[in-house]
């Protein structure tokens, strides 16, 4: 038995409707940034369903995971499959590096001691709360990089981004679409579906990483939650985007960063 299943229940007790309306009120939250909200679930599936690190973020990119596969076609049909297809190599370069990262990055996490990993996940919370205010606050510009700077910071920005997504159990988003209007220059709804395209394979590498782990069986347990929770997640994305635009981002983005922040505080503050 691993550390993560001796100081947590293997199975979520909680009912159904509960389990729904938390998914539901992460997505219409992330659906109103044009997000998954898998960084706001996370912190909810360890706080409010009692789940040690190492299992929420497991059973967060399982959930992820299932958000992605349905955004994937509703957002082909904003952006055209042919024009993000064209952009195959911006794909292929941040994948060079993502698809190394999320297999480093779960590595490290199943290795890590929970107090650790709650941590690391504060630290990351952070991180995540600082790219949001960024990116929704500020003008992307492209940094002209030439090709070969462009390539190699492709590469390392992908792994970087490989180790959160994998270490958080989050589709990677939130990072990777600044990170390709930065480095190559794409419009924000493009680097939106480039993203979801990096996303996929990244999330699956890490998620094969980690079922050779004990704590895998988690997902097991608790596939009835998982599910209830992604479906709560999808119909709350649909709610939030139709929300868009009826809080100001002067309001909406100090709020949600400040929703990271405290569980950044509350997660460090583990035992």
């Amino acid at each position: 038995m691993t550390i993560d299943q001796k100081l947590a229940p293997l199975r979520a007790t909680h009912s159904a409707p509960v389990v729904f309306g938390a998914g539901a009120a992460i997505g219409v939250l992330g659906g109103m940034i044009g997000l998954g909200g898998a960084e706001f679930r996370l912190p909810l599936l360890i706080s409010l369903f009692g789940f040690a690190a190492l299992s929420a973020v497991i059973l967060n990119k399982a959930m992820s995971l299932v958000v992605v596969l349905v955004a994937l076609p509703a957002r082909f049909a904003a952006v055209p499959a042919a024009e993000v297809a064209a952009r195959w190599p911006v794909a292929v370069n941040l994948l060079a590096g993502s698809l190394l990262g999320a297999w480093a990055g779960a590595s490290w996490a199943v290795r890590m001691r929970s107090a650790t990993l709650y941590k690391v996940l504060a630290a990351l919370m952070v991180l995540m709360a600082a790219t949001l205010v960024v990116t929704h606050t500020t003008t992307l510009d492209t940094l002209a990089l030439p090709l070969w700077a462009q390539i190699p910071s492709g590469i390392v920005a992908g792994f970087g981004i490989g180790v959160v997504a994998a270490i958080m159990g989050v589709a990677g988003g939130e990072l990777l679409i600044p990170t390709i209007v930065l480095l190559f220059g794409e419009g924000i709804k493009t680097a939106g579906s480039i993203s979801l395209l990096v996303s996929l394979p990244t999330m699956l590498v890490a998620f094969a990483r980690y079922s050779r782990d004990g704590s895998f069986a988690v997902l097991g347990a608790n596939i009835r939650f998982t599910a209830v929770m992604a479906a709560g997640s999808i119909a709350g994305a649909v709610l939030g985007g139709l929300l868009v635009g009826v809080f100001p981002d002067a309001v909406l983005i100090p709020l949600l960063a400040a929703i990271l922040l405290a569980s950044a505080i509350k997660l460090a503050r583990h035992k």
